[in-house]
């Protein structure tokens, strides 16, 4: 798949600014914006430097707003929404293409018989951006123009100036801007022309997506320094064109030779794509060129998580743009992130980083974007472990890391057996797990509006269930295997098996959601269930998984993933958006989520095994490669048609489980 626009989206601004792109740097930075170079989000950057990495996400280099001078006229090549609504200037309408070069952004923008490129990329493991322009044709000489806005602030809050005096000096090669004492310096670079101080304040930026979402929807950014240079046209008739170099970083000492620089990123994903096809050499035949741009996709989200005892640790950001690295959206993420795209030893980095916090048999639910304690409040993202430690050792046969393990994940079943955090706990009357307390969301329907927990699904969820069934089968499988005893294990899975024919509803033909609730069992139709057919290990009879099935496909199942709830129930909400009462209120209660469409076709594939067949329900997702965070997947849906894409424009656990099924429908 190519993903490339002419002028019939770059010129439109309605679709221009809908398609964002991303670029990282693999310790938590970010580049980001629209198609149409406007910024729509309060995340949007070119530098969203990881000040402490993974997180300490801060916002240093808004934009750029480029102008260029050719012919005695004057272009504009950036595009700006004010407070009053007036988009000034233009710059949009001068794109001739856009495209993405694996996942690094090209622009071409045509002014008169002139032909500019753009491109924007991230040095791995700094806080390092770099925009390029090359003049690929040009009848004279081409003055370039760059106005540097810039802010230092959180990148979930916004910046209103209110006489904010930042320090802004000359250094060698650019300009260093210093927001307060203290502030970590952002160095503006360039390998030629010249750079001048500029210290105004530009007033109003709006953020229309913020405004949909319910947020403050106005910013001001500082423009710090001007950068000048001219791109003569006889050097554009080369190879390589002419070419200028801009460098927004951290390091005082960034490299300016942008060839070498993107030369390097090329390079490392190459090397991703090459990794793949060495570790998938069947699969790699038959995978259609959206599989190969999704590999290059997975990677944005492995990210350093360096400790004291591990500086080389890993982790997983669960989507961009907000998101940090939560325990359960990285246990998810992790095989299709790293075992489908054949990167074992990432995936064996990151659960031993994960081991590390492991506390009363619990996986921490995310670490804060302020401090360093971790929260625990899920009850699921532990049992995910043990699947993403079983999806590892499958892949790997590594009896030594195994060895290491076993004794955490001993621990974690003798937690949940006597009880641990938050009324989580077996129940010795049926042998399922009950979990929850008044106040707290525990599970992944997570939404928390202040004091209202909108799904609390306090009680004995079916997907905990099938995954304490999953995870004590396999616990078996790893006890015998090591030469331990095995027969608790085997006998706790057997009741559990038994008495999970609780959750079947014979009124309706699925499961129930929720048993032993405050209100009694859950009959809700939600898509939960699926996970009891999708896993490895399943408790329900042959009947039951196809019943589940065809209750998820003829009700739940859309081109791009489960809704969260029926639509024919009294609490559906079809549209996402609004406040954050109206946002979390629907965000389980009929949106859709896309990572629900890779356990929709294993679970598919166990019933029917016909691969080709559940492979079908995959395909559109080619598609919306080009409609939302280019060459990602998005994280939700609305429930209603046309299904339109929210949330994060990149959500990890969406990525890898498209990958996780399609390798699993072409095995």
């Amino acid at each position: 798949m190519c993903i490339e626009f002419g002028r019939e989206i770059c010129g439109n601004l309605d679709t221009a600014e809908s398609r964002e792109w991303l670029v990282t740097n693999g310790i938590g930075g970010y580049a980001s914006g629209t198609v149409a170079g406007l910024l729509t989000r309060r995340y949007h950057g070119l530098l969203v430097a990881a000040l402490k990495p993974p997180l300490g996400r801060t916002l240093m280099l808004a934009k750029l707003d480029e102008t260029v001078l050719y012919d005695n006229r004057s272009y504009s090549l950036d595009s700006n929404r004010w407070a009053d609504g007036v988009v000034s200037p233009h710059g949009y309408q001068n794109i001739e293409r856009f495209s993405l070069e694996g996942t690094i952004p090209l622009w071409r923008f045509a002014v008169a018989d002139a032909l500019l490129e753009k491109r924007v990329w991230m040095q791995q493991g700094a806080n390092t951006t770099y925009v390029q322009y090359t003049l690929r044709r040009a009848t004279q000489p081409l003055k370039l123009r760059l106005k540097a806005m810039v802010n230092y602030r959180d990148y979930h809050s916004d910046t209103q100036s209110n006489g904010w005096q930042m320090s802004v000096e000359e250094v060698e090669q650019g300009i260093c801007v210093t927001a307060y004492p203290g502030a970590v310096p952002l160095y503006l670079l360039s390998d030629g022309g010249s750079a001048s101080v500029a210290r105004d304040w530009y007033y109003g930026f709006d953020l229309a997506v913020e405004r949909y979402r319910g947020l403050r929807d106005k910013e001001d950014h500082l423009h710090a320094a001007t950068f000048e240079v001219t791109l003569n046209p006889g050097e554009a008739m080369s190879t390589t064109g002419c070419t200028y170099v801009f460098v927004a970083s951290t390091e005082k000492q960034a490299n300016l030779n942008a060839e070498a620089a993107l030369k390097l990123r090329r390079a490392q994903e190459q090397k991703l794509t090459g990794i793949w096809k060495t570790n998938q050499p069947l699969q790699t035949k038959e995978s259609p060129i959206w599989i190969k741009q999704l590999i290059l996709a997975a990677d944005q989200f492995i990210v350093d998580r360096p400790m004291p005892e591990d500086p080389n640790g890993k982790t997983i950001i669960a989507g961009y743009h907000w998101f940090g690295d939560w325990g359960r959206d990285t246990m998810i993420s992790l095989p299709g992130l790293t075992i489908s795209t054949g990167r074992p030893e990432v995936a064996r980095s990151i659960l031993r980083t994960f081991a590390k916090y492991v506390d009363q048999g619990m996986l921490p639910n995310r670490f804060p974007d302020a401090g360093d304690r971790p929260e625990y409040n899920t009850v699921d993202a532990t049992l995910w472990y043990f699947e993403a430690v079983r999806a590892y050792y499958s892949a790997t046969d590594d009896d030594n890391l195994l060895a290491e393990f076993f004794p955490v994940l001993a621990d974690i079943i003798d937690w949940h057996c006597r009880g641990t955090r938050y009324n989580i706990h077996l129940d010795p009357a049926d042998g399922l797990l009950f979990a929850g307390v008044a106040g707290l969301q525990l599970t992944w329907m997570d939404a928390k509006v202040d004091d209202w927990v909108v799904t609390p699904r306090i009680g004995k969820p079916i997907e905990v269930n099938a995954l304490w069934y999953n995870a004590l089968r396999t616990m078996a499988k790893f006890a015998r295997h090591l030469g331990k005893p095995h027969q608790e294990y085997e006998a706790m899975a057997e009741r559990a098996k038994y008495r999970f024919s609780r959750f079947w509803n014979e009124e309706t033909g699925y499961c129930y959601d929720v048993l032993d609730s405050p209100d009694g069992d859950d009959a809700a139709l939600r898509p939960n269930q699926i996970f009891a057919v999708s896993l490895p290990e399943s408790p329900l009879t042959p009947a039951q998984q196809r019943g589940v099935v065809e209750a998820c496909g003829q009700t739940l199942l859309t081109s791009h993933g489960l809704r969260s709830l029926a639509p024919d129930h009294p609490k559906y909400q079809g549209k996402y958006g609004g406040n954050q009462y109206q946002r979390d209120g629907s965000y389980h209660q009929g949106t859709v989520w896309g990572w629900l469409l890779g356990p929709f076709v294993l679970a598919h594939l166990r019933v029917y095994k016909n691969p080709d067949r559940s492979r079908q329900f995959l395909e559109p997702m080619a598609n919306h490669l080009t409609a939302h965070g280019l060459g990602s997947l998005s994280e939700i849906f609305d429930g209603d048609a046309p299904m339109t894409p929210r949330g994060c424009i990149a959500q990890a656990w969406t990525v890898a489980e498209i990958l996780r099924a399609w390798f699993a429908t072409e095995s």
